[in-house]
């Protein structure tokens, strides 16, 4: 065996430094993570409250809608939710995007919405929720 052979062993069974990570460089990762994290995680929540947010005025505008239509329709107003989908105003009831059900408060007065309405019934709807919007009015309110 030469000088250079035995040299060339010795060097890579024994590093002058072990392979892996130090303590620092783990903890400077970690900190890496928790600070994007910091940022990150506040972003998410406030896009998919502004996007249960957006489905909550689409879905309130759907059933105004329906319930306009029904109530010119029938020369009456819906007595339920359930009179528009089974009258095909509406394929189904969707759920209150704040509540995760379909509980929505509905409105019912005696006033008639038209000239030739017959009986009086639900005139609006809202959410069942009692939180608040990020604009500060309450989603019950919309």
């Amino acid at each position: 065996m030469s000088v250079t052979t035995s040299t060339r062993c010795r060097n890579q069974t024994q590093s002058p430094r072990a392979s892996g990570f130090t303590l620092i460089e783990l903890i400077v990762v970690m900190s890496v993570i928790v600070i994007l994290l910091s940022i990150a995680v506040p972003t998410y929540s406030r896009s998919i409250l502004a996007a249960r947010e957006r489905s909550l005025r689409s879905d309130l505008t759907l059933l105004r809608s329906a319930i306009s239509k029904y109530t010119l329709d029938k020369q009456k107003g819906p007595q339920s939710l359930d009179d528009l989908r089974t009258a095909k105003y509406i394929d189904k009831i969707p759920d209150d995007p704040m509540t995760h059900e379909p509980n929505w408060e509905v409105v019912q007065e005696d006033v008639l919405m038209s000239v030739d309405q017959q009986e009086p019934g639900i005139i609006d709807v809202h959410s069942a929720s009692n939180n608040t919007a990020t604009d500060g009015t309450a989603y019950s309110s919309w």
